[in-house]
């Protein structure tokens, strides 16, 4: 395979040669005259044929030099064609790569403010579950969960890690009221192997709880276990802040005021330090400020 020229002088040439001018070809590049005359003259040397006949005030492309521009104008065309197309579109569209409960028991029901306060740009969000690392270096933004961003992201809290047992009306007909945590062993739990379960009913005052002989089937996402609830399955270790309305329209109850948190780990959002000017990102950061700041919580 032949071997090409440097691109810096295959760069410089086609510049001159669509210009016709050595003059207009620097000031195109952000280069010295002399640089892209040197530059063309190395070209020149690699390909071991002249490509412009210099003339006093003018140059002219040699018969090898046509031939060669015509081919390399087209070629950086299509090269600057490309790169417009990939930028364009990266500017208008924003990656989130995001945990599956914070999209679909927060961010999805709100997305169309967004939408609204910023028409022109589209939203691509990417959810995965707690067992799963977030995709940073694919997405413009994480709403992480579990997974810390890289060192050289930038991080803003959202909100903590928080839970406590809630269940949808219907289980407990026909049923005795739920009056001590004890009783909630007489109803189906949802994944009862979660981690949450242990510290909650620790925290209750039960830490010898033994639930290890319990059928679990764990549905990866915090979302998919809130349904179960809802559909009164059994009792799900949920987190209030993505279930407010739901128990606010008694689709859900919290038997107990009790709320396990666990201040070290947050739901949170991040990105590329180096992308913190980037318009798309303060777009969302800012309505994603004033989203929370209806629901009470600051962004940290």
């Amino acid at each position: 395979m032949t071997e090409l020229p440097p691109l810096s002088a295959l760069r410089a040439f086609e510049a001159a040669a669509r210009h016709m001018s050595f003059t207009r070809a620097a000031d195109d590049l952000g280069m010295t005259q002399a640089a892209v005359s040197y530059q063309i003259k190395l070209l020149e040397e690699k390909l071991g044929f002249p490509l412009f006949m210099r003339k006093p005030r003018k140059i002219e492309l040699t018969a090898k030099g046509h031939q060669l521009s015509g081919r390399l104008i087209c070629a950086f065309s299509d090269l600057r064609n490309a790169v417009d197309s990939v930028r364009e579109q990266s500017e208008s569209v924003l990656t989130i790569s995001c945990n599956t409960t914070f999209a679909m028991q927060w961010l999805a029901a709100r997305l169309s403010s967004f939408e609204q306060r910023h028409p022109k740009l589209m939203v691509r969000i990417v959810p995965y579950d707690t067992s799963e690392v977030p995709q940073f270096l694919d997405s413009d933004i994480a709403v992480t969960a579990c997974h810390p961003a890289p060192n050289d992201w930038v991080q803003h809290d959202i909100v903590s890690v928080h839970f406590t047992p809630m269940l949808s009306p219907a289980l407990l007909k026909d049923k005795p009221a739920l009056k001590t945590p004890a009783d909630l062993l007489s109803l189906p739990l949802i994944g009862p192997h979660d981690p949450w379960w242990a510290l909650w009913f620790a925290e209750a005052g039960m830490p010898d709880t033994d639930l290890s002989h319990l059928t679990s089937s764990r549905m990866g996402s915090q979302a998919l276990e809130g349904n179960r609830a809802l559909a009164g399955q059994g009792v799900g270790i949920l987190t209030p802040f993505f279930y407010r309305q739901h128990l606010d329209a008694g689709l859900l109850i919290q038997p107990f005021e009790q709320v396990t948190e666990i201040t070290e780990q947050s739901w949170a959002l991040a990105y590329p330090q180096s992308s913190s000017s980037n318009p798309r990102i303060r777009q969302f950061r800012s309505w994603l400020a004033d989203e929370l700041k209806n629901d009470g919580v600051e962004l940290g």
